[in-house]
């Protein structure tokens, strides 16, 4: 069932809203529910009591630190190619 909702948002937010509406070819309304939806994946995606109890202690090991992409892929470079690895050869990975 559908049900109207009106909002009031800023007229720069609208207008900014109409043309990204218009370059992907939805109306406000299908882009207002899209991301309702993509919030309400992301949350039921990430809700604590649906996690398993060992992936639940592991939330937020890693907040703060310092990992970013290129660590991983420094990672997986060692752990695939071993001694064939060089850190000189990191911008080809």
């Amino acid at each position: 069932m559908n049900a109207k909702l009106t909002l009031r948002l800023d007229e720069h937010l609208i207008a900014r809203a109409k043309a990204i509406s218009k370059a992907q070819g939805k109306s406000v309304s299908q882009l207002v529910v899209d991301y309702f939806a993509a919030l309400d994946a992301q949350t039921a995606a990430t809700a604590p009591e649906d996690l398993t109890p060992g992936v639940r202690c592991l939330l937020g090991a890693i907040r703060g630190s310092r990992i970013d992409p290129d660590d991983y892929k420094e990672h997986l470079a060692e752990k695939h190619l071993g001694a064939a690895y060089k850190p000189s050869d990191r911008k080809d990975i």
